[in-house]
């Protein structure tokens, strides 16, 4: 046997007769969650007489014994690594951490390490949500790499569970401090555009009729010189969501390389202060603990980087 997998034998339960198959396993192998189950389905990772069971709704009968594959979460390119982590809290079920900008969230092509993940899976010693699959243990939801600040990761299959829930239900309290070219008007508002690929771009997120829902609240906090500092409030955490919905409405964060366009004495400022990311930051978090069901609310100064410019912009 592959040492870095443990294989399960799950029979169906004459209950489960008629269920969803992921839901049916679930009540069969109760160390595992419908979520985590999903993942595995999907993944072939799951087989009946020797073949592979790859759709979760298909249903389960009485008595079908299935096999259930389960990877270590930690691939050869996904090792723990120690790199330093500012940890705003932690405990046996979950971690938040106050993410600088600069460090990518989860390995993929072109960053196979040196990422959050690699960080965590030192710093929490393999112990991390494996419902992401082995890619992304622990990963619950993302920011991008040159966006700063808080986001929060899953310890355990259930705390990850009902983290995930939260965000589906758009109960996160999610608000960023950005800094915008020019100054909004009106001074607060909501922009809810759908966001899909573009379909010029496929490395860029554009506003498509038909793609996903995107609601970002915003309300400008103070006035700079042709600038302005700005709170967005996530309804919905689409990828690049606030850095599209301020550039649609004319006012793109500074230093955005993909959707902004700063010009003149602006562009000039950016390079003196060596500011070479988009001028984001997530300041603010808060949901509900999944497993302790108390409310957690977290809050991250802008960095320095941001903060200079801030006050180089200052009035």
């Amino acid at each position: 046997m592959d040492r870095g997998v443990s294989i399960l034998e799950a029979t169906i339960a004459p209950a489960a007769d008629g269920w969803r198959l992921d839901r049916a396993l679930a009540d069969a192998v109760p160390t595992l969650s419908r979520e985590r189950l999903k993942v595995l389905i999907a993944s072939g990772a799951v087989s009946r007489d020797g073949v592979l069971a790859r759709d979760p709704a298909k249903r389960a009968s009485s008595g079908d014994l299935f096999h259930v594959t389960i990877p270590n979460p930690t691939l050869p390119h996904n090792e723990a690594q120690n790199i330093p982590l500012v940890v705003a809290y932690e405990d046996e079920h979950l971690i938040v951490i106050d993410k600088p900008a600069g460090l990518v969230v989860h390995p993929a092509a072109g960053n196979l390490d040196g990422t959050l993940v690699n960080a965590l899976l030192h710093h929490c010693g393999g112990s991390l949500s494996g419902i992401g699959g082995v890619a992304r243990p622990g990963i619950v939801h993302r920011i991008d790499k040159d966006t700063s600040g808080l986001m929060v990761a899953a310890k355990t299959d259930r705390a990850h569970e009902g983290l995930a829930k939260q965000f589906a239900a758009h109960s996160i309290d999610r608000r960023y401090r950005a800094i915008t070219g020019g100054v909004p008007r009106p001074a607060e508002g909501s922009v809810d555009a759908p966001l899909a690929r573009s379909p010029q771009n496929r490395k860029k997120m554009a506003i498509v009729p038909g793609g996903k829902r995107a609601v970002t609240h915003y309300r400008m906090m103070e006035r700079l010189r042709d600038a302005a500092l700005v709170e967005c409030r996530l309804e919905t955490g689409r990828t690049h969501q606030v850095r599209v919905h301020m550039a649609s409405i004319g006012h793109a964060l500074l230093g955005d390389p993909v959707y902004g366009r700063t010009k003149g004495t602006q562009k000039g400022l950016l390079e003196t202060l060596g500011l070479r990311r988009q001028a984001l930051h997530a300041a603010h978090l808060g949901f509900i603990h999944p497993v302790k069901s108390v409310a957690l609310a977290f809050e991250s100064p802008m960095p320095a980087d941001m903060q200079e410019l801030f006050s180089q912009l200052h009035v």
